[in-house]
């Protein structure tokens, strides 16, 4: 046989309201949060006991007779 499942209708709209009340709290937790601490986008700091020289190193241009993808056009 089969199992019957009977949700009551108070439950129903407590659990609406609960989601809703979740919804605009961390909405608006969200805001202020945003508010107090703005992001800051950079340079992330290096992780701790490495070599500060190795953390800002670049590659370098390619060679004047190596050929790149922009030569094939």
């Amino acid at each position: 046989m089969g199992m019957v499942v009977v949700i009551s209708l108070p439950f129903i709209i407590f659990s609406i309201l609960l989601g809703f009340g979740c919804y605009f709290l961390g909405r608006a937790k969200g805001r202020q949060d945003l508010r107090t601490n703005a992001q800051v986008f950079g340079v992330p700091a290096p992780p701790p006991g490495s070599n500060e020289a190795s953390t800002y190193s670049y590659r370098s241009p390619p060679a004047e007779g190596k050929l790149n993808n922009l030569n094939n056009v």
